[in-house]
Formats: C-alpha cells, structure tokens, sequence
C-alpha cells in the first residue's frame, strides 16, 4: 500500500544498516557545501551584514505567541537589510567546520549536513530587480538569475491557485540536493532531510514575525512546475518547501 510505504520514511532505520558503509565511511569525497556556480560572467549581490536593529519585536515570548501563517501582505516593499537577516536566520553560515565538509548555522540539521539551496523570487525588495536569485550562504550574497516582473501568475499557477504565494514581497524557495545528506546518512538521509526543513521553515516564521512581517508554508504546489521555474533536473535537486514572505 502507499500509505504504508510512505510511512517507512516517518521510521528510523539506522539498526538496520549497521552492516552498511556509507561513502562517508568508504572515504569518498564529501558533496559541495554550496551548489557550484555557474561559469562565465556572473551578477553578483552583496548582502549587507545580518542587523539585529532591523528587528521591531524583542520579547521572544511574544513573538511565540502571535507566530501565525499569514496569507494577506501589504504592498510595502522589504528593505535589503531585512532580507539579510531572513537569509541569515535561515541557512546562514556561521562557521565551516570538519576540514571544509560541514558547517554550523542557525539552524540545526543533521549531521550538519545542510543539504537545501534557497532559491528567491522577489517581487519587492528595495534595491533588487524583480526576478529570481539564488542565496549563497557561504559568501552571505545573491547570484542574479534571472529579471521577471511577472511573477504572479506562474507562481500562483505552480502553487495549485493560491495566488497570495505571488502576491508577496518575496518567495523563500528551498530546493533538497539529497546526495548533501545521502553521502553519509544513506537511505535514512531522507526522513532527516524533511525534519531539517521544518527546523528552517519555523525560523522563517519567528524572524519575519520578529521584522513586523509575515510568512506561510507552502507544501502543497505542482512538482514539476516549481522545478520547471528553477531550473532544477527534478532528481538531483528539486523543490521541497516554500514560503511566501510579506510585511502585515
């Protein structure tokens, strides 16, 4: 039954693979931190340095109290600044650790795999043209992909009708490169990797919140579509999660 296959994922195997060498234990070589650049010339955006003082809610407890999805966003654009603290509260880097094959963020992940790429679609941050981008944590900058100001109706459409996803300032897209995780966790790699996710989602939720803005997850959207929209083969990297963020 599907149900019962998909429920597998839920379980921990991990007693049933003590026999099995991951490419970890075999010494093969650990995946990229970070998706490879593309070559040739590229649009580079620098990020200014994570800023608490763009933060208007301080007191945590209050933040965990009026944490909600919201679905309804002003027509007010988010500064450059604020962004970079989202991307930062997200899958920023804090350090590299383990001779270059691990890194320690704000968020946890297991076996500091880290094995997601944040994808953007902005519509209105102040200082970026309309379109897509690609955050490079390593580096805390944007790799421009592509310029579209028409960004509702392909987004509303690969996101089953629900147009507010289009109608925010900007779109958090999260892609899984699974190998991120596989290299040492195997066949488990992937319940850990649907945990992780959560961890960043939530963060999304509380530092948004903490800016006087608002988000909501998305899990329900076209496959196909979100991957068409990045450009990502639907194997080796395709889209996990996503989230609209909007000031309230």
């Amino acid at each position: 039954m599907t149900e019962e296959k998909n429920r597998r994922i839920m379980k921990s195997d991990f007693a049933e693979s003590v026999h099995q060498r991951s490419d970890q234990a075999k010494g093969l070589p650990f995946p990229p931190l970070q998706k490879e650049l593309p070559g040739g010339e590229m649009d580079l955006v620098e990020l200014p340095e994570s800023d608490p003082g763009v933060v208007v809610k301080t007191d945590f407890y209050q933040l965990l109290k009026d944490r909600e999805s919201r679905r309804q966003y002003t027509d007010e654009s988010l500064s450059l600044a604020e962004l970079s603290f989202l991307l930062y509260s997200t899958q920023g880097v804090k350090e590299v650790v383990g001779k270059g094959y691990a890194t320690r963020r704000p968020v946890p992940s297991a076996g500091a795999r880290h094995p997601f790429e944040t994808y953007l679609a902005v519509n209105r941050v102040e200082d970026l043209t309309p379109g897509m981008y690609r955050y490079l944590p390593l580096t805390h900058q944007l790799l421009f992909l592509e310029a579209s100001d028409q960004l509702l109706e392909p987004l509303g459409k690969a996101n089953l009708g629900q147009r507010f996803v289009g109608q925010s300032a900007v779109v958090f897209i999260w892609s899984c490169i699974p190998y991120r995780a596989e290299w040492r966790y195997m066949a488990h790699a992937h319940k850990n990797m649907l945990i992780d996710v959560g961890h960043i989602c939530q963060n999304l939720y509380l530092a948004a919140e903490a800016l006087g803005a608002g988000t909501c997850a998305i899990g329900a959207y076209d496959q196909e579509a979100m991957d068409a929209l990045l450009d990502l083969d639907g194997t080796d990297e395709y889209v996990v999660y996503l989230a609209p963020v909007g000031k309230i």
